[in-house]
């Protein structure tokens, strides 16, 4: 509740009402309390307050009643109990509800939430997909590929091309990137594939969330508050505790620095705090750290709620300088110890032990210690949050759907687009590899059916000369045989003339046998003088 231009967030029990100054409220704060002790009322509390401030809030609603933010709360003789109580009519109570857009990573409960691969960036998804070191390396190096080859990086299945480009074509990338192993390349694929089936598909995608849209008032001026609905996310917390981190490091990049201001420019809640820090790598807390360090001078509050303190590390604790610490129980000497550690953080009041004060505490009530003009914690108090203005517990589905679709931001978000990316362009790049390769192959058959065709040319061209030689050899023996029977005629003709001339001095049997040996001995002679 606004009083004087101050926060009012609680009273003590004598009466006097403890404030939060706006200008110290990016000075971060913790919400801390065992389940039932009243951390959802401070939450709302809070929330309405920087609401009607004009300041944009952002609150995670893991139990689902945190969206009832949007209605007015309803009179009953319990709350006006409270209101007499702390004298709020005085103040100008009344029933009110607060502008509310609901979103949803899975786009069911709400306003469907979407971001990049690319602006998730490759530390981050190591976290969700639950990479090892070496893993974690090979995810950066494709990441680095996909910026120096313009491969742009929207959706899971442009990380899987990306991968799979980068398994099947290793030579091209070994030289300049180092080797990636096929095997470690298929962890991180299976990975990917996990966290698709656990929503990832609908959560990476475009059109992504320009954060700005989340820098808006509603009616009457009041700070626009932008619900998550959490209560299937938080089944799994890796993604819903990465989201978050994603959501702070986004604001963190594209927020300008601003200094000091006398009101924050938003303030973000984040509830299960406890996630956020679970299995976290030492580099990924260094970033947490970092962010929520250097954030505060970008006009934007961070606001951590979870059960016990010690969920958050020392690191990220020290930067908390709003501190409300509801009940805590402690039955075993670990926890003893973490109360104790509990109190220590506050800056002691003398008028009560701070240890005993957090154990008795109870329903709505708190430690409270805020920080005063000049930044530093004030003494800390008990005292009682008060009641939230709008409505206890959850919406009906009929007031969601109604939330939901009248939202300015509905139709800009409702449906998914599937842009050309790094899985269309890796599609033609395989392509054009394939026709090169359908082609080449084609080129090389070309050529071998013309060196066959030419070489069938030659063997043809061979026969061919062979069979004019034989022909050439056939004549020459045709010839040398036509020679060889007139030469054999004329020698016979000789031989039988010259033997009948012998032989006819012995009559005429004579004669005729000189002729017949007369005609062989001539061809004879001819022949062996010839040769043929």
């Amino acid at each position: 509740m606004i009083k004087d231009g101050l926060i009012w967030a609680a009273s003590t029990e004598d009466g006097r009402e403890v404030m939060l100054l706006p200008k110290m409220a990016n000075r971060h704060g913790l919400i801390a309390g065992a389940t039932g002790t009243g951390k959802t009322v401070t939450l709302k509390v809070l929330a309405e307050s920087f609401s009607e401030m004009g300041v944009p809030v952002f609150m995670a609603d893991v139990k689902g009643d945190i969206a009832s933010i949007m209605k007015p709360g309803e009179d009953s003789a319990d709350m006006q109990e409270r209101i007499a109580r702390f004298g709020l009519q005085e103040a100008g109570f009344s029933y009110q509800g607060c502008p509310v857009t609901i979103w949803d990573i899975y786009g069911e409960n709400g306003i469907q939430l979407r971001t990049t691969v690319s602006e998730m960036g490759p530390l981050l998804l190591a976290r969700i997909l639950g990479l090892n070191e070496l893993q974690s390396g090979v995810l950066s190096i494709a990441f680095k590929i996909a910026d120096d080859s313009g491969l742009l990086l929207y959706d899971t299945k442009d990380l899987k091309a990306l991968l799979n480009y980068i398994k099947d074509n290793p030579k091209e990338f070994e030289a300049e990137y180092g080797r990636m192993s096929s095997a470690t390349i298929g962890a991180i694929t299976r990975a990917l594939v996990a966290l698709e089936v656990a929503g990832g598909e609908t959560f990476f995608g475009e059109p992504g969330l320009n954060i700005f849209d989340w820098l808006t008032v509603g009616e009457g001026g009041k700070g626009m508050i932008n619900v998550l609905d959490s209560s299937s996310l938080i089944n799994s917390g890796t993604l819903y505790s990465t989201f978050l981190l994603w959501l702070l490091s986004e604001l963190f990049e594209i927020m300008p620095e601003v200094g000091d201001l006398e009101k924050p420019k938003m303030i973000f809640f984040f509830d299960e705090a406890h996630l956020l820090f679970k299995d976290c790598s030492k580099s990924l807390l260094e970033k947490i750290e970092q962010v929520v360090k250097l954030i505060r001078s970008k006009g934007v509050g961070v606001y951590f709620c979870t059960q016990n303190p010690r969920d958050i590390p020392d690191g990220v604790l020290a930067q908390l300088g709003n501190k409300i610490e509801h009940g805590l129980h402690a039955y075993t000497p670990a926890e003893q110890k973490a109360v104790r550690a509990a109190a220590e953080s506050f800056r002691a009041n003398p008028s009560f032990n701070t240890y005993e004060t957090i154990l008795s505490l109870g329903t709505g009530e708190a430690v409270v210690s805020f920080l005063d003009e000049t930044g530093v914690p004030a003494v800390c108090e008990k005292v009682r949050i008060l009641p939230p203005k709008s409505r206890f517990g959850s919406i009906t589905d009929a007031e969601r759907e109604q939330a939901v679709k009248g939202s300015l931001l509905y139709s800009k978000y409702a449906a998914a687009v599937d842009p050309d990316s790094a899985f269309e362009m890796l599609e033609r790049l395989y392509a054009e590899k394939e026709a090169a390769a359908e082609e080449a192959a084609k080129t090389l058959q070309e050529q071998k059916e013309a060196a066959a065709r030419e070489k069938e040319a030659e063997r043809e061209a061979a026969r061919l000369e062979r069979e004019e030689l034989r022909k050439k050899e056939a004549l020459e023996r045709e010839k040398k045989r036509a020679a060889k029977s007139v030469a054999s005629s004329v020698a016979g003709t000789i031989g039988r003339e010259a033997g009948k001339l012998v032989g006819g001095k012995f009559g005429v049997f004579g004669k005729t046998m000189g002729g017949n040996v007369g005609a062989n001995l001539g061809r004879g002679i001819l022949n062996n003088l010839f040769k043929i």
